[in-house]
């Protein structure tokens, strides 16, 4: 088990989330009047560092943002959670990524246009090896892949445990998965050749990956890895919204990892796993990504 407080490093995208409560998505040229609305840093990585941070860890997130104002505001968002950034953007001007989220209030189902990480080519910064070094586990969400891959390797050769999210397949994915100790992977993510879980978790495998799982929403999570393989059933909620429940899933495994350490053994996965799927269903039950800590 890590002693003390666990420290984890999350790579990928930031943006900032406009997210609205509608009773169903509009159609051609309709207008709508939302019953709510939340607006927040989000993205995979960050959201998934804010969850490790609401657990108890100390969360840096190697990410975009830049000084715009929109930015700045992203910035001191996640700063008021408790998650240092560290902005491999700082000196441009441009808006951050927007991503405009509708979530249907009746079943909580979510859609999302977003740029992503498109307006953005990081190289990995100075300092890298240190920040590293500093944490017991390191997050990846496939975004600014070579950023990814750099802090994989640097992770790889300090012995930290590396974690994959991965919510869909992105160019350069096979670059980075024989530096990955852990990927949990979403129902969307399809290698090439892969179109079932468990050819996806084959195919981890195949490509390095020593522990592997497929999440499928509310259905059970599948897991492989050198002690077998098996099922972890999701907790069944109400569901408000989806958006960024796998955001936390990675988050609250992150916190899980870091804590029991090195050594990672079937019963360890299915533990974390376990909890994970506790804090991510939780997240479920109310909408936008901050109410269920406010909740909780």
């Amino acid at each position: 088990m890590a002693r003390g407080r666990p420290e984890g490093l999350f790579v990928g995208l930031c943006t900032l989330d406009v997210i609205q409560l509608v009773d169903h998505a509009p159609a051609s040229n309709e207008k709508l009047t939302a019953r709510e609305q939340v607006v927040a840093a989000g993205g995979p990585a960050a959201n998934a560092a804010v969850a490790f941070s609401y657990l108890g860890g100390a969360a840096r997130l190697l990410t975009a943002i830049g000084s715009h104002p929109l930015g700045v505001g992203v910035a001191a968002d996640l700063d008021a959670l408790g998650v240092t950034v560290s902005d491999l953007a700082a000196d441009s001007t441009d808006p951050p990524t927007v991503s405009s989220v509708l979530v249907t209030a009746s079943t909580g189902e979510r859609a999302v246009a977003s740029t992503n990480a498109t307006g953005h080519r990081l190289a990995p910064p100075d300092d890298l090896d240190a920040l590293v070094a500093a944490c017991d586990i390191v997050e990846f969400d496939g975004h600014h892949m070579e950023l990814a891959v750099s802090a994989a390797r640097a992770a790889r050769a300090a012995g930290r445990t590396t974690l994959f999210d991965g919510g869909s397949w992105k160019t350069g994915t096979q670059d980075l998965l024989p530096l990955i100790d852990v990927a949990v992977c979403s129902a969307d993510f399809h290698p090439p050749g892969a179109s079932t879980p468990m050819a996806t978790l084959r195919f981890l495998r195949e490509h390095g990956v020593v522990w592997s799982a497929v999440s499928g929403g509310a259905g059970p999570i599948r897991w492989a890895g050198p002690g077998g393989e098996g099922t972890v059933d999701v907790p069944g909620v109400e569901v408000a919204d989806t958006l960024g429940a796998g955001d936390v899933l990675h988050g609250a495994l992150a916190h899980q990892l870091a804590m029991r350490g090195a050594g990672l053994t079937s019963e360890g996965l299915v533990e974390a796993l376990r909890e994970a799927a506790a804090v991510a269903s939780r997240a479920c039950a109310s909408f936008g990504t901050r109410a269920w800590m406010q909740e909780g």
